[in-house]
């Protein structure tokens, strides 16, 4: 079911909204598509952030090194 959302827009999205909805574009579209493509970028934010203390751990880059050396015996020739 759809919900009715409102906001108070401040001068800046005011314009953002005109530019964005200058082409005939409906401001209910734009807004989804705004949320929609804000909620991609936090997701590749935290994958971002995680990828960077996941590489920043030695201890856990000292395990995976192991791995892949106990991994190796197992190649086929």
């Amino acid at each position: 079911m759809a919900e009715t959302i409102t906001f108070r827009p401040d001068e800046d999205a005011r314009r953002a909204l005109a530019a964005l909805t200058a082409d005939g574009t409906a401001v209910s579209a734009v807004v989804r598509s705004a949320l929609v493509e804000a909620a991609r970028r936090a997701a590749r934010e935290r994958l971002h952030a995680e990828a960077a203390d996941l590489a920043a751990d030695q201890a856990d880059r000292a395990e995976a090194a192991q791995v892949l050396r106990d991994m190796e015996t197992l190649r086929a020739w």
